[in-house]
């Protein structure tokens, strides 16, 4: 009998960082690593954090009497990156660089490669990302906005779909490449996506599909548009309306599902409307996507913290069972998902795509210089 492979997995958050070490499938502890205002207060950019964080985690890890040499593999949660194909990216040089020193967004995410390779590099194992939020399989004619100006672009919650929805076929003896899967991930945001032969060929991402407690999804753009010059708002104070005091916190006052669900049992009737309409633009969402396969679906996947709830996964599980069976597997599983892809890589089931760095786009300046030079 094969000795288990240990796995390490790191997920950082805004204010804290999850780890988890596996044995093959068995999770054998888990952790959340709180990172106090204090912690982070003397740091400018979230790339400042990173020894921080790190030594953090060794101490958590020292603390659980854990042995960093019997690890096999580390892998980070995949961060802002340019558009990754599915799967897992071996951390490489030309990834570290591109984090530090390139980072395309200041999210906490781009410290997961970091970390994984830092810890995993002078133990002589390999360190690995997988399904990086910036996975791009999207078919070309799902990128048309109906503005030239304004390309349709995936961004959901790449790492748990998947998962879940491999995790699902895989009970029923089927492979994902051979299904087609919508799945939708409800939490802080809703996105969801169509998965056929193993792509994630559309999505509906969190500022185009349903609102959900934080975010405010898809609007009527000509209202956004006068709003926007209301002079009422500027660029951060639409964003935020947008994204952050939308959805539920913008009907209801609150991002807590549990909070109106406890409203509703109260017989609050507007908090019922409110989350009956969520529901309602959930389904709508996932019956959209189903028309990307011609209504060809073979399982329904819903996802997310508020998977948890059965009164709303009740909800949308009724406006879309014609469709497919549904199937509920709640929670956000990023750690789970990291273990599970690494090891299918370890066993030899897939094999790592190799991250190489695009070239750096030259200044504008240098550009017409080059141009004027060579007119002259």
């Amino acid at each position: 009998m094969t000795e288990p492979k240990i796995i390490l997995t790191v997920n950082p958050g805004s204010t804290s960082t999850k780890i988890a070490v596996f044995a093959d499938e068995t999770r054998l502890f888990e952790r959340k690593v709180d990172h106090s205002a204090a912690d982070l207060a003397p740091f400018d950019t979230i790339g400042d954090q990173f020894q921080m964080r790190k030594a953090a985690i060794v101490a958590a890890l020292k603390a659980e009497g854990f042995d960093l040499g019997t690890l096999a593999a580390v892998a980070g949660r995949g961060g802002k990156l340019p558009p990754l194909a599915r799967g897992a990216y071996l951390v490489n040089d030309d990834m570290v660089a591109f984090l530090r020193h390139r980072p395309i967004d200041q999210h906490a995410s781009n410290l997961g490669a970091l970390i994984a390779h830092d810890i995993a590099e002078p133990l002589g194992i390999p360190s690995f990302i997988y399904d990086a939020v910036v996975v791009d399989e999207m078919e070309d004619i799902a990128r048309f906005s109906g503005v030239p100006e304004l390309t349709r672009r995936a961004s959901c919650h790449v790492l748990n779909m998947r998962a879940m929805a491999i995790k699902v076929l895989r009970r029923d003896g089927l492979r994902l490449e051979d299904a087609n899967v919508v799945v939708c991930h409800m939490g802080g945001g809703v996105t969801a996506t169509v998965i056929s032969g193993g792509r994630m060929i559309d999505v509906l991402t969190d500022e185009e599909g349903p609102f959900s407690p934080e975010r405010a999804g898809r609007v009527p753009c000509r209202q956004l548009v006068d709003l926007c010059f209301s002079g009422d708002y500027d660029r951060k104070s639409a964003t935020k309306l947008m994204r952050g005091v939308g959805g539920l916190v913008a009907y209801l006052g609150t991002n807590s599902a549990l909070e109106v669900e406890a409203r509703i049992d109260a017989g609050d009737a507007e908090a019922e409307l409110v989350y009956r309409a969520m529901a309602y633009q959930i389904a709508k969402g996932i019956g959209e996507l189903s028309t990307v396969v011609m209504g060809k679906v073979d399982r329904i996947v819903l996802t997310g913290a508020i998977a948890h709830s059965k009164r709303m996964a009740d909800m949308v599980s009724a406006r879309v069972a014609f469709i497919a069976p549904v199937e509920i597997v709640p929670g956000e599983n990023e750690l789970e998902a990291l273990a599970a892809g690494t090891l299918r890589v370890l066993r030899g089931e897939e094999t790592p795509n190799v991250f190489v760095a695009p070239p750096r786009a030259r200044p504008a300046a240098e550009i017409r210089r080059v141009e004027e030079a060579s007119r002259a």
